[in-house]
């Protein structure tokens, strides 16, 4: 392996470079904050409607936990050996070398950061508008567009002043929204609507039930468990707290998911939960009555914000890390010690990100959320599928590496995240493939790749690297 693919990230930490400001709490709440945006409100009933009953609603979930703590647990290797900024793309330079790294930082650059962040600042927009209607004349997606764009500005903003702004913003909103659905669980668990609240003659069980799909929505939902990777710098005693955020995190998200999932089904039924259209404002009406769809909204905004802060936080981490490797784009390695923040990567990552955000909307924003998914979803699980192939690499090639964590059974950890995200790749392309999903967003993100291949040849080798024997 050349020394080149090492030569950034072991590099030793000068005055402005990351500091270790996150406690255990704080790269907890990253985690949390970025799964816990507003799948588990806007798919549940999808899920439902792919069941075959009540026991498969809750397995899907209790086995897209299980498969996300198996993921944490391959991470938590990764990330404890390698304890630095940049997570997935440290791992994929050390394992295959310089060009899959860049190429990693380059598909988040442009296609699955923005894409990721730009899906929730749909969502945000979506409730924030219902909240507070903001169209110009008689378009809604005029207003949709204004929260969306909003959203990232100020939030990036935020992080732009420093860590800590920036932290402790995600941590009030991932307090909120945590608060906010145990309340939904709460009242879901208290009531439940009277037997002539239920559609009338709904079917006794879906026509085509399809576990594969609702495997997809149930994955999405927890998409993001991942994240604490890329923040490996910041993390104070890495050694233990990086696992330890990981795997709280995970199971955390997990029980509060099965736990909102029982409440559903306790307060609306199973056809209920399946032919809802708002299945928590329906939930928070019995209890709350005329109140729910409000507090609903609000909750949901404040998840979509707090997904937004996480991603943008830990998002620019990756494209410092990019900076430091690669010297053509050397202005992203730069940090600001003053503010304890990339802040070149801030900004570039906040203007791509408001561009694709325009880009997308401009022509109808109500449909901003689909257009994100279909145009990030295959690229996220490509790369996935390398990080745990990377562990596999690492492990023979780098076995004088200290592991403080050993992922146990091993190989099978490793594999099954190797296999469900291989899962994830071939139904999100066929997802996107469809007739009705069908649009130049995946063309799009296909030719950003092309780009990156294509950049690769033009990248150099820092001066001082050297290849090793």
């Amino acid at each position: 392996m050349s020394e080149s693919s090492r030569s950034a990230s072991e590099t030793p930490l000068s005055e402005a470079a990351p500091q270790r400001h996150l406690s255990l709490f704080d790269s907890t709440s990253i985690i949390v904050g970025i799964i816990i945006g507003a799948g588990i409100y806007e798919t549940t009933p999808l899920i439902a409607q792919n069941v075959p009953g009540v026991w498969g609603l809750v397995g899907a979930w209790v086995l897209g936990g299980f498969l996300s703590f198996v993921g944490a647990l391959c991470y938590a290797e990764l990330a404890t050996a390698y304890p630095r900024s940049g997570g997935d793309f440290v791992y994929l330079t050390r394992s295959f070398d310089r060009p899959i790294g860049f190429l990693f930082a380059w598909a988040q650059l442009w296609v699955v950061r923005p894409g990721s962040i730009g899906a929730m600042a749909f969502i945000f927009a979506r409730y924030a508008n219902h909240l507070l209607p903001l169209n110009l004349g008689e378009a809604e997606s005029s207003g949709l567009l204004i929260y969306a764009v909003a959203s990232v500005l100020v939030l990036s903003f935020i992080n732009l002043m420093g860590v800590q702004q920036g932290k402790w913003t995600q941590n009030i909103l991932t307090t909120a929204k945590v608060l906010g659905l145990l309340l939904v669980a709460g009242v879901g668990l208290l009531y439940s609507a009277p037997p002539a609240a239920a559609p009338a003659s709904p079917p006794a069980e879906p026509s085509t039930p399809n576990f594969g799909l609702a495997m997809i929505f149930v994955l999405f939902a927890f998409g993001g468990w991942n994240e604490m990777a890329y923040v490996g710098a910041e993390v104070r005693d890495p050694k233990r707290n990086i696992l330890r955020a990981l795997t709280l995190g995970t199971v955390a998200v997990a029980a509060i998911y099965i736990l909102v999932t029982l409440a559903f089904l306790h307060a609306l039924g199973l056809e209920g939960t399946r032919n809802s259209k708002a299945v928590a404002a329906e939930v928070l009406d019995l209890g709350l009555g005329g109140w729910g769809d409000r507090v609903i909204s609000l909750l949901i905004s404040i998840s979509a914000l707090g997904a937004i802060n996480g991603q943008i936080f830990t998002g620019a981490r990756i494209y410092y890390a990019m900076g430091k490797e690669h010297p053509l784009f050397a202005v992203l390695g730069r940090w600001d010690a003053r503010l304890g923040t990339p802040v070149w990567s801030l900004i570039v990552q906040g203007v791509i990100t408001l561009a694709v955000i325009i880009g997308f909307g401009w022509a109808g924003a109500d449909k901003g959320f689909q257009r994100m998914v279909i145009f990030t979803t295959p690229v996220f699980w490509i790369f996935l599928v390398m990080v745990g192939q990377s562990l596999f690499v690492l492990r023979r090639h780098e076995p004088q590496t200290p592991r403080p964590y050993r992922v146990p059974l091993y190989p099978i950890p490793p594999i099954l995240l190797c296999l469900s995200s291989l899962y994830m790749v071939f139904t999100s392309v066929d997802y996107a493939l469809q007739p009705f999903n069908r649009s130049y967003e995946a063309f799009w993100s296909i030719g950003l790749l092309l780009v990156g291949v294509v950049m690769c040849f033009f990248d150099p080798k820092p001066a001082s690297s050297e290849e090793s024997a």
